[in-house]
């Protein structure tokens, strides 16, 4: 027998990378709102959007928000999104896909006391070490000193 082979008739769209770059993507690109930090608001938005037959993101709606400029953000981030999409068979296909961006609040790095500072002293001796002829003198030494703050 032979194996029939699958046939689709429409490609879906993907984003290069697949699934982790898309979420890389839109987290590099996210910027926490500052109303929405001054609020302390948290949670999750559900976007859906339209990706046109060239693969642009030409539409976003917002299934579920929080408000506090989340919404806007995640609107933006999901916009600038470009995909992979195969020719199919010559029709001008909408899809139409949903993501979630989820908002959490950055922690506040505590302040670090000021570290004292280290000092670190290093000495160099320098011979000159040259043969003299048959005369015997001393030679000269050279030293250095230097202090290294860090």
């Amino acid at each position: 027998m032979a194996k029939e082979k699958k046939t689709l008739f429409i490609h879906q769209p993907h984003f290069k990378g697949g699934p982790k770059e898309l979420t890389k993507f839109i987290y590099t690109n996210l910027r926490y709102p500052q109303e929405a930090f001054d609020a302390g608001v948290e949670g999750t938005v559900y976007i859906e959007y339209d990706i046109d037959y060239l693969g642009n993101v030409v539409a976003t709606r917002v299934l579920q928000g929080l408000g506090h400029g989340c919404d806007e953000e995640a609107c933006r981030v999901v916009q600038m999104m470009k995909f992979d999409v195969e020719r199919n068979r010559g029709v001008h296909v909408l899809f139409h896909q949903k993501v979630k961006v989820q908002f959490k609040k950055p922690k506040e790095v505590p302040l670090q006391p000021p570290v004292a500072q280290q000092q670190m002293q290093v000495a160099y001796t320098v011979t000159n070490s040259s043969v003299a002829p048959a005369a015997p003198k001393k030679p000269a030494e050279v030293t250095y000193n230097y202090t290294i703050q860090l």
